[in-house]
């Protein structure tokens, strides 16, 4: 029976990490900034919340459309690449082989191991062997757009509607605060947990993005002062 590998790294998780942590920060960050900056410039509750359900609304599609377009231009990347690859297989298989022996010598493989080892290779899959290890190309970090998209839109979706939904339940007199502290509490949360996730400080993390939301949140707030006091 064919050993199988079963060992699972981080770097499993960090495509779909990446995506899930941007659109869930950005979701709250944007969201809480925005309902912050309208409340400050002295906008009716109603209209705080239409903002806010709007900027829910054009984030998570933003989120998506952009994800999927930069993903999209990595895949076609890789899929030019895997094209070439495979030409240059076809026309030059030695040279091909001579490059792949090459790249494991560099690798610290004596010669006659090296060619070895690209001539096993190269009979079991000599594609998948040039992209892993010429191209660096593999299927767990491969380029997965829709993915990234739907990832990032439902992350975003889901971390905007946390200070939308603190913003919809208090009254006008307690919704700066309140917006502010449990936004703050939520991105402390999710990067104190992405980062436990990625194998890094859950403590750093959760100060690293707690601390650019606030920034983000106190200038958006302190815009809709100058405007409420100058309307």
């Amino acid at each position: 029976m064919p050993y199988r590998h079963k060992e699972r790294h981080r770097t499993d998780r960090i495509g779909w990490l990446r995506a899930a942590v941007l659109g869930a920060n950005d979701g709250i960050v944007s969201t809480a900034s925005l309902i912050l900056g309208v409340a400050a410039a002295n906008a009716t509750h109603d209209s705080v919340m239409v903002a806010g359900v709007a900027a829910l609304v054009a984030g998570a599609m933003s989120m998506a459309a952009g994800e999927y377009v930069s993903v999209r231009s990595q895949a076609d990347s890789e899929q030019a690449a895997l094209d070439m690859e495979r030409k240059e297989l076809a026309t030059d298989s030695a040279g091909e082989q001579r490059e792949l022996s090459a790249i494991y010598v560099s690798r610290g493989l004596d010669a006659a191991l090296a060619k070895q080892v690209a001539e096993q290779l190269m009979a079991h899959d000599a594609l998948g062997a040039h992209a892993r290890d010429e191209l660096g190309i593999s299927e767990t970090l491969s380029a997965r757009p829709v993915q990234a998209a739907l990832t990032s839109a439902v992350s975003f979706a889901v971390g905007a509607a946390m200070p939308l939904l603190a913003a919809a339940v208090v009254p006008d007199s307690a919704l700066i605060p309140v917006v502010s502290v449990t936004s703050l509490l939520f991105l402390a949360i999710l990067g104190g947990l992405a980062a436990q996730v990625g194998g890094a400080s859950a403590v750093t993390g959760a100060m690293r993005v707690t601390f650019w939301g606030a920034l983000a949140m106190a200038l958006t707030a302190g815009v809709g002062i100058l405007f409420g006091a100058a309307a």
